[in-house]
């Protein structure tokens, strides 16, 4: 596709990259990502792949805003309480970017659905707070050759993981028996910037995979701790 000079201007941070250049961009505009989860996760990711100009956005979530929601779900506002999360979302999406074209899902991710929606994109962003759906995710995206970026937060430590066909998958880094007794992050807490940390970790993740630049956070586990300001990178496989 051809960019007009306004398209130009406005991505000219990425085009001047040699890493990206226009032919980046030009992948990004034709890139199709999933978002599953437009809470605390799913804010930066959806505002910074919608500022990053990826062409088509799907973001799913059956919740509505809520007035806890605010403290860390930065595409919702005070305005946005009792709407659908992915409503405000996509007018939170396209206001930044009105060349992306989002497509809202305002429902559950079952095993009903998950391959033919999984299936139609290029990569899929785990944004979720439940072991279930995580592991849904998973299961899917390896079933079907699907990529998928990983991200977790807990009180002020947060993790990062990127899977593609052939990596380590969520159920062989994770004891998936021992994690269920996890809680939500709005029921045990976290601080809100942890959120936003981990969530543009994963933007970048997708980013680097639809322009093929840099090395994917693939068979390691990139772990952040707000306390100790630390950031450490474990090998999984």
């Amino acid at each position: 596709m051809k960019f007009d000079k306004e398209q130009r201007t406005r991505y000219r941070g990425h085009i001047s990259l040699c890493e990206i250049d226009l032919q980046g961009q030009q992948r990004l505009a034709e890139g199709r990502v999933l978002i599953i989860g437009a809470g605390g996760l799913g804010s930066p990711v959806g505002l910074y792949l919608a500022a990053a100009g990826v062409g088509t956005i799907g973001i799913m979530d059956a919740d509505t805003v809520s007035l806890s929601n605010l403290q860390r779900q930065i595409m919702h506002g005070t305005s946005d309480i009792g709407r659908l999360k992915v409503e405000s979302a996509r007018e939170a999406m396209t206001e930044i970017n009105p060349h992306v074209k989002v497509d809202i899902y305002p429902e559950f991710l079952t095993s009903e659905n998950a391959k033919e929606l999984l299936g139609g994109y290029d990569i899929i962003v785990d944004c979720t707070d439940n072991l279930d759906t995580r592991l849904l995710i998973n299961d899917t995206c390896v079933e079907i050759g699907k990529p998928y970026v990983y991200g977790a937060v807990y009180r002020f430590s947060g993790q990062v993981f990127t899977y593609v066909p052939g990596s380590a998958n969520y159920r062989e880094i994770f004891d998936t028996d021992a994690a269920g007794d996890e809680l939500p992050c709005a029921i045990d807490g976290v601080m809100n910037t942890v959120v936003g940390v981990v969530g543009t970790l994963q933007a970048t993740e997708v980013v680097k995979y639809i322009v093929k630049t840099g090395d994917l956070l693939t068979n390691r586990l990139l772990m952040f701790d707000a306390i100790s300001m630390t950031f450490n990178t474990f090998e999984t496989n």
